[in-house]
């Protein structure tokens, strides 16, 4: 059974990869390549956008980021680099929302379409 945040990444995957001639392979391609930092995903590159789409899937990021961190022993400064704000351990500010919805369209992605 997929959560709303699945069916989400599923729907916005499948209008990408309709521009691709390889389909859905070529776009996790470029997503593996790029990330959403790239640009890739129009819908998630201002903050409005990103901060809008953490809140509605708040519940979801948490649990994906979650069993990210207990499967991988990380700490989010060791999973997200210089770019986690450790000052802002709850993701109140823009920073951390922005990077956990990067963080969650893409592992979400790559777990949906794990064979592209």
């Amino acid at each position: 059974m997929t959560n709303k945040l699945e069916n989400k990444v599923k729907t916005i995957c499948k209008a990408y990869a309709k521009e691709y001639d390889s389909g859905m392979s070529g776009f996790i391609s470029n997503l593996r390549e790029g990330g959403c930092q790239s640009g890739l995903i129009s819908e998630l590159i201002y903050y409005n956008d990103t901060l809008k789409f953490f809140k509605k899937y708040k519940n979801e990021i948490n649990v994906l980021l979650s069993e990210r961190l207990d499967c991988t022993g990380l700490t989010l400064t060791e999973l997200f680099g210089e770019n986690w704000d450790n000052s802002d351990p709850l993701a109140l500010e823009i920073n951390n929302m922005n990077l956990l919805s990067w963080f969650a369209f893409e592992e979400t992605a790559f777990n949906l379409f794990p064979e592209e």
